[in-house]
C-alpha cells in the first residue's frame, strides 16, 4: 500500500513543471491561520491543545490555512509542506497536517507514515466528511477546525509517548531558575532599566511561555519540526 501511494505521488510529482511553483510556507506555529478567519482567542486555545499534545505524546499535528492553492495540486501542495516543515519525529514519522484551502473550498489531512495504522485513509476521509463538512458548509470555520483537530487527536492519541514524559515533574523544588535571574538583576541592573532588568524580564518571560504578536505562540512555545516522513497517506475533501 504504502510503495503503491508512493508511485502514485512520484507520478504527480513528474508533471510539476506543468504548474506555476507553489510557496511553500515555513510553519513556526501548530496552528497557522494566513487569512485572518480564526479569532486570537481560538488561535491561542488550539495552540495551546497541540503543543500539550506535542509534548505528552510526540505525535505534531499541524493545522494550517490560506486562501488559496492557486492551481496548485491539493496533494503534491499538503505534502510538500509536510516535508519541508519535519512534522513529526524522525523515529516515529507520527506527523499529520490539516490543510484547508478557504478561497477554494478544498482540504485534506496529509498523515505521516507512523500514523497511517491509527488514522487510515478511510478515518481521514470519514473526518473530513462527518466531522469537519458541516460546519464548513455553514461558514462556522472555527468550529469545524476545532472537531477536526479533536478528531485527530482522538484516533492518534495511544500511538506513542514522550519517553522523557513526567521528568519535569520530578525537577520541581524550590524555584533556583526565579532566584538566579533576580540576583542578577540586583548585580547588574538594580531597576535602572540596564542589563539586570533585560536579564529578568527576559527569564520570567520564558518562564510564562511569552507569546509573539498576532494571538501565535512563537519563540518559546512555537512549533519545531521533528524530522518525519510521509509517503501520500491522507484524504482530501471539499464543502
Amino acid at each position: 500500500m504504502r510503495f503503491t501511494k508512493l508511485i502514485i505521488l512520484l507520478f504527480t510529482f513528474s508533471f510539476t513543471g506543468i504548474f506555476a511553483q507553489a510557496d511553500i510556507p515555513v510553519l513556526k506555529n501548530y496552528v497557522n491561520d494566513f487569512t485572518g478567519t480564526l479569532s486570537g482567542s481560538d488561535e491561542n486555545q488550539m495552540e495551546a491543545a497541540l503543543r500539550s499534545f506535542d509534548k505528552k505524546t510526540s505525535n505534531q499535528i499541524i493545522f494550517l490555512m490560506n486562501n488559496s492553492l492557486d492551481g496548485y495540486p491539493l496533494e503534491m501542495f499538503t505534502y510538500e509542506v509536510a516535508d519541508k516543515n519535519n512534522i513529526g519525529t524522525k523515529e516515529n514519522n507520527n506527523g499529520v497536517l490539516f490543510y484547508v484551502a478557504k478561497n477554494d473550498r478544498k482540504m485534506r489531512i496529509e498523515v505521516g507514515y507512523g500514523l497511517e495504522g491509527a488514522l487510515p485513509d478511510a478515518l481521514a476521509s470519514s473526518i473530513l466528511r462527518n466531522e469537519v463538512k458541516p460546519y464548513f458548509a455553514k461558514g462556522d470555520y472555527s468550529n469545524g477546525i476545532r472537531s477536526g483537530l479533536n478528531a485527530i487527536i482522538s484516533a492518534t492519541v495511544g500511538e506513542y509517548t514522550r519517553k522523557d514524559n513526567g521528568k519535569d515533574d520530578d525537577k520541581k523544588g524550590f524555584p533556583w531558575g526565579y532566584l538566579i535571574f533576580i540576583l542578577l538583576f540586583l548585580i547588574f541592573g538594580r531597576g535602572r532599566g540596564g542589563l539586570g532588568t533585560m536579564i529578568l524580564l527576559g527569564g520570567l518571560g520564558g518562564m510564562s511561555g511569552g507569546r509573539s504578536s498576532g494571538g501565535s505562540f512563537g519563540g518559546f512555545g512555537g512549533f519545531s519540526g521533528g524530522g518525519g516522513s510521509f509517503g501520500g497517506g491522507g484524504a482530501s475533501g471539499s464543502w
